[in-house]
């Protein structure tokens, strides 16, 4: 039997294999399904959040705020409802949504599903910052303790990241680094803890617990005009990421400017996180379990999907915190995010253990 020979273009001339297909380029299935996805959750973070807006210590009935948004409501309703309960609910569908970003970016650069913000020290040099604010220099205004909350992440992150740049960015250096300089800040607030009065300690304590309640117009404008703006640059870098996924090498050979890519994505997920701690103190696991939620729902490593599952989380922690609220149980939201994903880490571990 005599075999055919090669199919080619001309005579004598084997055809060229088919061309690659990009890393960014997704299949059409794929991409309706994270379009599904990260609508479901933020569909579901609305109705959590519209959900809450009737929830705390002076209840409102449905009916009622259907009336207050026909505006034929009574104006102490309106207070509540618009002036004090409103924005924490968009704080709480937004800043989850950034904190899914932030997230989803670091543990695709560090390729490390254990990984978040916290590997460069946000929260600690956030805290860091407050400590020393309200401590030694007396600061108690809400915008003189976000300032203060923003430099310290900032400076904090940028140290780790100059300590661990060696003509490269290697993820593993920058995870050790981290965890030093985390743990050095971590001595120096407990020291500047023990010299405070109880007054202040007892003011940078509950900082640190994370709350949405101290979120207002006046502080959600500019955070929200800030936060679109960083995600946004983020998600312009979707393509060279994925090219970034298949190595240093493969990304190069695509045109990526790999350590640019990685210092810039490292700053936009700096940002994000330091203006959501400004805001709300550190909410702990939000930026780490958001993008484990979008790939289960979701597989893959988008940054899209995340920001839903983000905007999921902590609408459902400031409703769980709510709840407990009105049960008597005094319970701010960081410290719900702090309890369910501590439970969620040790799922999270025992199953990578067992396979």
């Amino acid at each position: 039997m005599t075999l055919a020979p090669p199919p080619s273009s001309r005579e004598g001339e084997p055809t060229a294999a088919p061309a690659a297909r990009h890393p960014a380029i997704r299949p059409r299935g794929a991409r309706r399904r994270v379009v599904v996805v990260t609508t479901a959750l933020f569909l579901a973070a609305v109705v959590l959040a519209v959900l809450s807006l009737t929830l705390g210590k002076y209840p409102i009935a449905p009916d009622r705020l259907l009336a207050v948004v026909l505006g034929t409501g009574s104006d102490f309703e309106r207070l509540v409802l618009v002036e004090w309960r409103l924005p924490t609910a968009i704080a709480a569908v937004v800043f989850g949504a950034a904190l899914g970003l932030a997230g989803a970016i670091v543990q695709r650069l560090t390729r490390n599903p254990l990984g978040s913000p916290d590997l460069v020290g946000i929260d600690v040099g956030a805290f860091t910052g407050v400590a020393i604010a309200m401590i030694l220099l007396g600061a108690k205004g809400f915008w003189q303790v976000a300032a203060a909350a923003s430099l310290g992440g900032l400076l904090t992150a940028a140290l780790v990241t100059v300590l661990a740049y060696r003509g490269g960015l290697s993820t593993f250096r920058l995870i050790v680094v981290g965890i030093a300089v985390a743990a050095a800040l971590g001595s120096v607030n407990a020291y500047l803890l023990t010299r405070a009065d109880v007054g202040d300690a007892m003011s940078v304590g509950l900082w640190g617990a994370g709350s949405l309640d101290r979120v207002s117009w006046q502080s959600l404008g500019p955070s929200m005009v800030i936060l679109v703006l960083v995600g946004a640059a983020a998600l312009l870098t979707t393509r060279s990421l994925r090219s970034l996924d298949l190595g240093d090498d493969v990304a190069t050979a695509h045109g990526v400017a790999v350590v640019r890519l990685r210092l810039t994505l490292i700053a936009l997920a700096v940002v994000l996180t330091a203006v959501v701690t400004a805001n709300t103190g550190p909410l702990a696991f939000v930026a780490l379990a958001a993008p484990h939620v979008a790939r289960r729902l979701a597989p893959g490593t988008g940054l899209i999907p995340a920001i839903g599952a983000g905007a999921f989380l902590l609408a459902s922690a400031q409703l769980v915190a709510l709840v407990l609220g009105l049960a008597g149980i005094a319970a701010p939201v960081g410290l719900v995010t702090l309890s369910l994903g501590g439970a969620y880490l040790l799922t999270l571990l025992v199953g990578v253990r067992r396979r």
